[in-house]
């Protein structure tokens, strides 16, 4: 899948290595995960035709696709991701007829190199090119793959700054790791911050709407910021140490009690701060 660090989305075939994805961890956590995109989905303004045809790069396990459907009834949808594992759960889940007469579908695609094979009145990313080494080199193509009137909407995560992030790009450069997962922990250093996404987006003609949101999250349960890197960040990490369980074992164990001094538990959960970007561009009408 393409996901935050999860809609919900997948690392591309041109990342350092291609996590494998767990679905049911990734949505252990979806009330959280999915707050941003129905933020997202409020900015958007009206599609230039009906039914729509939207595009969900980065699906993911397709729980927030299925949200499309609710705003957009009778729209065709399809949701775009790299992962199998993810594809299998969307597709499950949520694929077929929609009850306002639309279709929702999924299909393989890597955000690397997708293009818009027909024109959209929509293409929407939800947590996923952060995934996506040079992503804003794509806007271009993405914003001519729409209908004059139509939107490019996305969210991503902004937070690669903190703690959690830097606790495990730290952990994964000790002498202990470094040989099997140096660069593991430091992958996001070309998202962008919000006034560079505004120029990109003016520079093409857009009208744009960008702003960041820091959601502070009470999570629950022990260990609770472990538990939610299990399902995005650390897919990567967990995926190159691959079938040996006594090292991820260990690994999970060190940069738990790092977590743990990092985000205290508190009487009523843990909070955990958690920035995000947001984006909507409008080609000319």
């Amino acid at each position: 899948m393409y996901s935050d660090t999860a809609h919900s989305g997948t690392p591309t075939s041109t990342a350092p290595s291609a996590p494998t994805w767990d679905p049911q961890q990734y949505l252990r956590h979806a009330g959280h995960r999915t707050r941003p995109f129905l933020d997202l989905l409020t900015r958007i303004p009206e599609l230039p035709t009906r039914p729509a045809r939207i595009a969900d790069l980065g699906c993911g396990p397709g729980n927030v696709t299925a949200l499309l459907a609710d705003r957009w009834t009778g729209a065709r949808i399809t949701g775009f991701d790299l992962s199998p594992e993810m594809l299998e759960r969307a597709a499950k889940e949520h694929a077929g007829p929609t009850t306002g007469g639309g279709r929702l579908d999924f299909r393989h695609g890597d955000l690397a190199g997708w293009l818009p094979e027909e024109p959209y009145d929509l293409i929407v990313s939800n947590a996923a090119l952060q995934w996506v080494p040079g992503h804003a080199g794509s806007f271009g193509a993405w914003i001519n793959g729409l209908r004059h009137g139509g939107t490019f909407a996305f969210q991503i995560p902004g937070n690669f700054t903190a703690p959690g992030h830097a606790l495990l790009a730290e952990l994964c450069d000790t002498p202990r790791w470094r040989s099997r997962l140096a660069g593991h922990g430091a992958r996001y250093i070309h998202i962008l911050e919000p006034a560079e996404y505004l120029a990109r987006f003016t520079a093409l003609g857009c009208s744009a709407d960008v702003w960041e949101t820091t959601y502070h999250q009470l999570l629950q349960g022990p260990d609770p910021v472990l538990d939610w890197v299990k399902g995005t960040a650390l897919r990567p990490v967990l995926t190159a140490l691959g079938d040996d369980r006594e090292a991820a074992d260990a690994f999970l164990a060190e940069y738990r009690d790092r977590l743990r001094v990092a985000y205290p538990a508190g009487p009523r959960g843990t909070v955990f701060p958690f920035r995000r970007i947001f984006a909507v561009a409008r080609k000319e009408a």
